[in-house]
């Protein structure tokens, strides 16, 4: 009898010893934990007008395809973030990590606003290329005297 308590003590402070729990969650925790890349957005010209690369009637169009890559990828970034947090409620310094994940989401997200800010610029320097050609297009008024 104290034979088998013995080697059942032996077996459960060898597997304690061994760590091999600790190891296992360790490496979960330091996968959950690995800094999140993202992927470089492309980098629009907004000194290039949309016009030059579309036929006027597209220019709308290229502007919404755009803009729905922008938001695809702010998506993407914020998903990112979400997850980060995730992992960071895992850790002891909960704050301190969470405090990087914002960091890190805030420094994601400046290339996109940068790219959204040139979109808008386009398409206003679009929009007022409209409007002369239709003030272009329109006989002036003058009004005759009564």
């Amino acid at each position: 009898m104290r034979r088998g308590l013995l080697s059942g003590y032996c077996g459960l402070a060898l597997s304690l010893l061994s760590g091999w729990d600790v190891q296992a969650q360790t490496v979960q925790t330091e996968a959950l934990a690995a800094p999140i890349t993202h992927p470089a957005p492309p980098v629009l010209n907004a000194q290039q007008p949309l016009a030059s690369d579309a036929a006027p009637d597209e220019v709308p169009e290229v502007i919404a395809h755009q803009r729905q890559a922008l938001a695809s990828q702010r998506s993407a970034i914020v998903q990112a973030e979400q997850m980060q947090q995730a992992a960071c409620w895992q850790k002891f310094a909960v704050n301190a990590c969470l405090s990087d994940a914002r960091l890190t989401r805030r420094q994601a997200l400046i290339p996109l606003r940068q790219q959204e800010l040139a979109l808008n610029a386009q398409e206003r320097s679009w929009r007022n290329e409209q409007r002369e050609r239709r003030l272009q297009g329109k006989p002036s008024e003058t009004r005759g005297a009564p």
